[in-house]
């Protein structure tokens, strides 16, 4: 299968995540609105979710994955499944000791990360409890990603794509059918959708076995206290956890930075911490279906490149990268930069979810779409690194970042309140690209192929008629007026997407790019 081919099924799949993502966060804004409770329930999903980007999809994958990819590479089938039996020894017994003591200290962690939830008693004492019931969530996930570094290696790229969706499905089977019955009991109804998660992580996990033993690699854990020993004791095991110290610096940084936001939002107007949430939700659209996508799949070949010698290749595959992220990035940050309002509107403005919340997270959405173009290179650029088994570089440039980030919001945030916070994390999300791209350029790692001048000059010129076409939609219809006639306005809204998206790709096609050439590299 083609890298264009294999990222296009891995978007696809996560564009069904994000439609069940988008219902849930419909409902949760329908339902709940945006109070006290809705951000006890954000700040506690972000606990176990902060600490996923450490075990699972962040540090853990970043030093795994390349690990793995060149175990293969060089060391055979045999090798490779042994290596796999002794890491998820490892972390099963670092993930039984993590879960343990963060449902015994669940009021240190959520006084950590938003002691201003002391402002509403029920708010913070609901954090505890929804901390408490989803922290287990964290194993599981952990375990998704070991078997999606495994999979996504073995080119078996669809099942751990499609995964996330039944997380949104337990959520929104939660929300709909959950919140009522806890109502009826007298349990306050959004704790049914802290359950909801805990049943998402159990079923993502429950689907991967089939696929790992499918290809002969479902791990083998070790419950002896002797096979700890061993597996801590492999080689490739200290390698991954030598890959990880630095890792889990980086992480923990960008983590380190949401958790200061997270903190700053919750002493901000009741509703922030939601707002920036839903805005959140809306650009994790681009950044999944393309940065995310593009991370999966080019991180595996990255590695084999680096384990082959093959220095071509690897610069290639980088530069096709970058040409797809700015293809596809930059009209995305268009979007949401002028037409923000219209997508919270069609998306949130139901139920208890009013218009100064569609206005607020408008706000937020802009801050992000931003750097938006930066938050999604960081996905191609940042493995470009980890495949060379070089995580030092992204965490000194995380850390550089981080204290941007800060002084970024000591400047905005008294003046754009939450939606500071956001326009930080983009500013800081462009900078940390910037000084990817220069990393690998001064290393040699990274060679542009020729055409980068013209090929700008086109997505500019089509993005500049894309924001005078956007920025006309959004100010000639009333997109809040419109909440009475729901349909009418999803219609709308499909029909100025149809047409940006025509106006763009038509615009680049008679300028002279060949589309062609993405899918045939």
């Amino acid at each position: 299968m083609s890298l264009f081919k294999s990222a296009s099924l891995v978007s696809l799949l996560t564009l069904a995540s994000r439609i069940t993502g988008l219902v849930r966060e419909l409902l949760m804004a329908a339902t709940f609105g945006a109070s006290a409770l809705t951000d006890a329930f954000n700040v506690a999903f972000r606990i176990p979710n902060l600490l996923r980007r450490l075990f699972a999809e962040g540090a853990f994958s970043q030093a795994f994955v390349p690990v793995l990819a060149a175990t293969r590479e060089k060391e055979g089938d045999e090798a490779t499944r042994e290596l796999v039996n002794q890491i998820a020894t490892v972390l099963a017994w670092a993930l039984l000791v993590t879960s343990v003591l963060g449902v015994v200290g669940a009021p240190v962690l959520v006084y950590a990360m938003a002691a201003g939830l002391k402002q509403s008693p029920d708010g913070f004492d609901a954090a505890v409890v929804m901390t408490r019931w989803m922290f287990p969530y964290i194993a599981f996930m952990s375990f998704v990603a070991l078997a999606a570094g495994v999979l996504n290696t073995w080119r078996r790229f669809a099942v751990p794509a499609a995964t996330p969706v039944l997380l949104n499905v337990a959520m929104i089977a939660a929300a709909w059918l959950g919140a009522p019955w806890f109502g009826s009991l007298g349990i306050p109804p959004i704790y049914a959708i802290a359950g909801g998660v805990l049943l998402g992580g159990v079923l993502q996990l429950a689907v991967q076995i089939p696929a790992l033993r499918r290809i002969g690699l479902l791990p083998r854990i070790g419950l002896r206290w002797s096979a700890v020993r061993a597996a801590w004791a492999h080689p490739g095991t200290r390698r991954v956890t030598t890959l990880m110290l630095p890792a889990l610096l980086g992480v923990s940084v960008a983590q380190l930075s949401l958790l200061i936001n997270t903190q700053i939002a919750s002493h901000l107007t009741v509703g922030s911490v939601s707002w920036l949430t839903y805005a959140d939700r809306l650009m994790e659209f681009p950044t999944a279906l393309l940065g995310v996508a593009l991370g999966v799949v080019l991180l595996p070949q990255l590695a084999a490149a680096q384990a082959a010698d093959d220095n071509e290749r690897y610069s290639a595959l980088l530069d096709w990268g970058l040409r797809l992220v700015v293809l596809l990035a930059v009209p995305c940050a268009v979007a949401l930069l002028t037409f923000a309002q219209p997508l919270v509107a069609v998306l949130y403005h139901y139920g208890r979810f009013g218009a100064a919340d569609v206005q607020q997270t408008a706000l937020a959405l802009m801050g992000y779409g931003a750097g938006l173009i930066g938050l999604i290179a960081i996905k191609v650029l940042a493995p470009g690194f980890y495949a060379r088994q070089d995580i030092r570089t992204p965490v000194k440039i995380a850390i550089g970042v981080l204290v941007l980030t800060q002084l970024l919001n000591l400047v905005l945030v008294p003046y754009l309140a939450h939606a500071g916070l956001a326009l930080a994390i983009g500013l800081g999300a462009l900078v940390n690209a910037l000084f990817l791209l220069v990393g690998l350029r001064r290393r040699g790692a990274y060679k542009p192929s020729p055409g980068w001048a013209v090929f700008g000059l086109q997505v500019l010129a089509a993005s500049a008629l894309l924001a005078v076409f956007l920025t006309w939609a959004a100010s000639h219809m009333a997109w809040i007026d419109l909440q009475a006639t729901a349909l009418t306005r999803v219609g709308l809204l499909a029909l100025c997407v149809v047409g940006a998206a025509a106006l763009y790709f038509g615009t680049l096609v008679l300028a002279g790019l060949k589309l062609r050439q993405f899918v045939r590299q």
